[in-house]
């Protein structure tokens, strides 16, 4: 199977702006980019998806450049319903320095940044040398500005094609950079891109884009939409990940084992074969965090992941260290005490229980776990002793709900 006929049956191809491409991704030697802007200070799973395709490249033996705009975050590419909201200078330099370490580490690509070519343009020279060559009619027929005509959209925004444009050419000329990879909403700039290239220099460029990495109700993994899965570990855990892809929705698996992992054809057709048979086994589902989390974060973040998980299936929260209580449960409601407290009356303190009377029941019927222990009566005291490292205590109401005791130093 040629590199080509791969990309296509992991389903990463969704554009293509020349057939002739074809035979040159089979080829080997193009020197590409793939470009994201320093809205945040780390990448997330979006990317991740994107900057994955660029390795399977860069294993084919093409050369690839990952392009941190920090000319062009200062602008905001358009958004399909509302203007991106202005970020100062100083926040997109620490972004960007956030996001070049954060790429080395993980994919080895070389970073540059398109601030250091664009800063020095006066505007004289960008509309004399640039602007001339952009027709109107031409960017208002773009996917992403008709969207935004009727809600408006700012001079700014609108010059953003104009700018992604520009780092084409200026990656053409000074590095024979002669193809760009992105996701598919951003078809209309690289296109854009191309034909400042042929008609600055009369060559040829060349682009594909792949379909965005989207969720079983068909949004987009981004930082605007939300519930976003940070790949600096600080932001998410490698627990985190692992149970964020341990939970995918079984309509989606398959895909993300094609989008997400190197596991081979043979390898993802078997694990398909396999969920198809045996849903209930979540084969493909544990390939899938295995294959992202050991990549991402290395096999000891993975099994650290694995064994956190097994004690809170066993329900013994009691083996759990302080560290991996707050990569465990991060985000769940957290009520903090600095002294010892009846059972009861922290339950209904801690919003766990609406009354007393609630309190009792539920610890007469066994519904309330403290640390995974069952054996409650109405009468305990709860101290600092029974704190995890001495910090937290884990309350569990039925069988899906937690909350956090934090004892405050």
């Amino acid at each position: 199977m040629t590199l080509f006929e791969e990309l296509k049956w992991r389903g990463l191809i969704n554009d293509i702006s020349s057939p002739e491409l074809e035979e040159k991704l089979n080829n080997g030697g193009l020197t590409f980019y793939i470009g994201t802007d320093p809205t945040s200070d780390s990448l997330h799973i979006g990317h991740f998806s994107s900057f994955l395709i660029s390795k399977r490249l860069k294993d084919a033996n093409h050369h690839p450049i990952l392009l941190v705009g920090g000319a062009t975050g200062l602008i905001g590419d358009p958004r399909p319903t509302s203007e991106r909201p202005m970020v100062t200078k100083e926040e997109v330099a620490h972004n960007f320095k956030c996001l070049k370490q954060q790429a080395e580490q993980l994919f080895g690509f070389e970073v540059v940044n398109n601030y250091d070519w664009i800063k020095d343009i006066n505007c004289i020279d960008f509309l004399r040398d640039y602007g001339k060559h952009f027709n109107i009619n031409y960017m208002l027929r773009k996917d992403i500005v008709k969207r935004r005509l009727d809600t408006g959209i700012t001079y700014t925004e609108f010059s953003y094609m104009l700018l992604q444009a520009l780092d084409f050419l200026h990656l053409f000329e000074t590095r024979n950079c002669t193809l760009q990879v992105a996701g598919q909403d951003q078809w209309g700039n690289i296109v854009a891109g191309i034909d400042l290239i042929r008609k600055k220099t009369g060559k040829e460029a060349y682009a594909f884009t792949m379909p965005l990495l989207t969720k079983a109700d068909g949004t987009k993994f981004s930082k605007s939409e939300g519930g976003t899965i940070w790949l600096d570990r600080k932001k998410t855990s490698p627990y985190e990940l692992y149970q964020f892809l341990i939970k995918t929705d079984d309509s989606k698996v398959i895909d993300y084992l094609k989008f997400l992992t190197f596991l081979s054809k043979d390898e993802i057709i078997a694990l398909e074969e396999s969920h198809k048979k045996n849903p209930e086994k979540r084969d493909a589902h544990r390939a899938l965090a295995k294959e992202v989390v050991t990549f991402i974060h290395g096999v000891d973040a993975y099994q650290e992941a694995l064994k956190i998980s097994d004690i809170l299936f066993k329900g013994n929260i009691g083996e759990l260290t302080a560290t991996q209580i707050e990569d465990a449960f991060k985000g769940i409601p957290t009520y903090q005490i600095n002294e010892d407290k009846n059972i009861v009356d922290l339950l209904v303190e801690a919003a766990i229980c609406s009354s007393k009377r609630e309190a009792r029941e539920l610890l007469n019927s066994h519904s309330i776990l403290v640390n995974g222990s069952k054996e409650i009566n109405n009468d305990l005291i709860i101290n600092k002793d029974m704190a995890i490292g001495g910090k937290y205590i884990i309350i569990r109401r039925g069988k899906t709900k937690y909350y956090m005791i934090e004892y405050r130093n």
